[in-house]
């Protein structure tokens, strides 16, 4: 059989995706600054992507305020754009290879960005997950061609499709205690 499905792998997959949406939402804090909050940024330099913490330091000063030490001062402009394009509603100050960026409070307009970030950020996950499921259901497809049975393709092709299911309803409750902890005042 040239083609191994791998069930484990699947299932390995998906809880990455969980991961990386955990770690998403974690950046949405709506108290007070995080240096969690820039994580999601990716800033173009020297011509390709990098995430922000690979060009910059993020501090926390005060608990209202994030301070970004952009280490290479040419890339401070970058940095600035990167953080205003990022959609987390932040608006960066420049000072020189310093950006302070000043948390806005939560008022109700804010939270209301903060929950269609976290939707984003759920939709995401999901497609992830769905992307998982096609990949697996083709190295299904190409292992019937190589001699696995059909019947055993059904089962597994259930499972995998059982595996997504619980994973993008894990995704929603994330996102559902998220947005109650994000509009209660």
């Amino acid at each position: 059989m040239a083609s191994k499905f791998d069930i484990d792998d699947i299932k390995r997959r998906m809880t990455q995706a969980v991961s990386v949406y955990k770690e998403e939402l974690a950046g949405l804090r709506t108290g007070r600054a995080s240096i969690h909050l820039l994580e999601p940024v990716t800033v173009e330099v020297y011509g390709a992507r990098m995430a922000l913490n690979q060009v910059a330091t993020v501090s926390v000063p005060e608990p209202r305020m994030l301070l970004v030490s952009v280490w290479d001062r040419g890339m401070a402009g970058a940095v600035e754009k990167a953080i205003r394009e990022a959609n987390l509603g932040l608006n960066p100050i420049g000072e020189g290879a310093t950006l302070r960026v000043p948390i806005p409070e939560l008022n109700a307009e804010r939270r209301k960005e903060l929950v269609k970030v976290a939707h984003k950020y759920a939709e995401a996950a999901r497609i992830a997950v769905r992307h998982v499921r096609r990949d697996g259901i083709d190295t299904l497809k190409k292992a019937v061609k190589d001699g696995m049975s059909e019947d055993e393709e059904t089962r597994l092709a259930d499972r995998v499709q059982k595996l997504t299911d619980e994973t993008i309803s894990e995704i929603d409750k994330l996102l559902a205690a998220k947005e109650q902890d994000i509009t209660k005042v």
